[in-house]
């Protein structure tokens, strides 16, 4: 595997911290030393790291990252060595443990657990599609979920006369709370159902879904039944991977797919597909993978083993420069710290809703609290298109998004690329707009 680069402006981070940002909760318990004060101009430098245009505010960087530094020249490494000698570069390349243990050990699993996706669709629909359902069973999932994890959840049961059910988890997003979500899907659980599937972060309002609660519920609901009728919680993670500070055991879920090409700022076209290791080979394959174990067999005249996670990523020719710089990322955003990086996207987005929050003409749909959002704030102005609403603020060269839904909002999303300043920027043109 190509090493990473040596070279970094973040190093000074992990020792010194994040301008503006208090640790969290967990790093003070880990260490009772007092840590210096960081210098102010921190998170700039982290900004540096960055080539988006400096013409811009960029409150849309969740949609398809820009790659920072180490990953750009990680990925160029690794393409040059591709040019050089392509079939060298793969027999190099070859085995994916280095990816997989790079992603293993940002979500705090083993390797064998995680599969290798190209996007958080791709993981989804083949999990989906991979779940033994059967005519009779049902699928419950929400209202608020996205196109993918809707049609996924479509294609597989039209496959296999499953039955898909949609609930609310609220009335109100701007009001939603933990409790309430957990218990509509508690009260959802059916003699039928076989799968939840949920999503950790709402894209269409900016909630942040109680997963460890609701994986509780699941668990409840597990007691009794035989192995063949039990359910399992499967999580579209992307919009709080890369934000909270979390491990897949905190979670408590079942399985957890996500792209790495938003907010963990990883190489375009790159995902992960996480399951406990028990449970995958309950999955079947659906698009045929070319690690040692399937191959192998098939070399051999033998039966396919049980499916493992590294079955379940799909085989065939890659942008392998870019699955393979994937531990680049990883690797930026360990080196700030994961409780750093959550502290300051949180203290960002509170700044944003807050100032919203404040405003006559505006309704903030997504939640103040941070418990119950992450780094999406949707809203809407009074009078106004969320579309009109978006074009204003990029005649401003402010850089928003509308949510892809039926019911559609205004939408931003402080990130790492921004500043307290880019914040009030913002909000000082939707104050503008009344």
């Amino acid at each position: 595997m190509t090493k990473l680069p040596r070279r970094s402006l973040l190093e000074g981070l992990l020792a010194l911290g994040a301008a503006g940002c208090a640790p969290s909760e967990a790093a003070t318990a880990a260490s009772d030393r007092p840590q210096p004060r960081p210098p102010t101009d921190a998170w700039q430098r982290v900004r540096g790291e960055f080539e988006v245009s400096p013409a811009w505010i960029h409150m849309a960087s969740f949609l398809l990252a820009s790659h920072p530094r180490p990953v750009r020249e990680a990925i160029e490494a690794l393409r040059r060595e591709l040019d050089d000698n392509p079939a060298h570069a793969l027999d190099a390349h070859e085995d994916p443990a280095p990816v997989r243990e790079a992603a293993a050990a940002y979500m705090g699993v083993r390797a064998e657990e995680i599969a290798l996706t190209g996007s958080t669709t791709m993981g989804l629909a083949s999990l989906y599609l991979g779940l033994p359902l059967r005519a009779g069973d049902e699928v419950l999932t929400t209202v608020h979920d996205h196109y993918a994890t809707h049609e996924s959840l479509r294609f597989a049961a039209e496959r296999t006369g499953a039955k898909v059910r949609k609930i609310a988890l609220y009335e109100r997003s701007s009001a939603a709370s933990a409790t309430e979500m957990a218990r509509a899907i508690e009260a959802a659980i059916a003699p039928a159902t076989r799968v939840v599937a949920i999503t950790w972060v709402h894209s269409s309002t900016g909630v942040r879904t109680p997963v460890r609660a609701i994986a509780e519920v699941v668990a409840r609901a597990n007691h009794g039944r035989a192995p063949g009728d039990r359910v399992v919680c499967c999580v579209d993670g992307v919009h709080g991977f890369g934000v909270e500070d979390v491990t897949m055991a905190d979670l408590g879920c079942d399985f957890f797919s996500a792209g790495c090409h938003k907010w963990i700022f990883g190489p375009r076209g790159t995902g992960v597909l996480w399951g406990r290791a028990e449970l995958w080979p309950m999955l079947r394959p659906s698009i045929p993978h070319f690690g040692r174990e399937g191959y192998g067999a098939w070399l051999q005249g033998r039966p396919a083993p049980p499916t493992t996670a590294n079955m379940m990523s799909p085989g065939g020719f890659h942008a392998f420069e870019h699955r393979w710089a994937l531990p680049a990322a990883f690797a930026f955003h360990r080196r700030i710290g994961k409780a750093r990086v959550a502290a300051r996207i949180h203290a960002l987005n509170r700044q944003c809703k807050e100032g919203l929050q404040g405003m006559r003409h505006v309704t903030l749909h997504t939640p103040v609290d941070d418990a119950i959002s992450a780094g999406l704030v949707c809203f809407e102005v009074a009078g106004m298109t969320p579309a009109a609403v978006v074009e204003r603020l990029r005649e401003r060269k402010i850089v928003a998004s509308t949510t892809p839904y039926a019911t559609r909002y205004a939408r931003v999303a402080p990130s790492l690329l921004n500043s307290e300043a880019d914040v009030e920027a913002v909000l000082r043109e939707v104050r503008a707009l009344a």
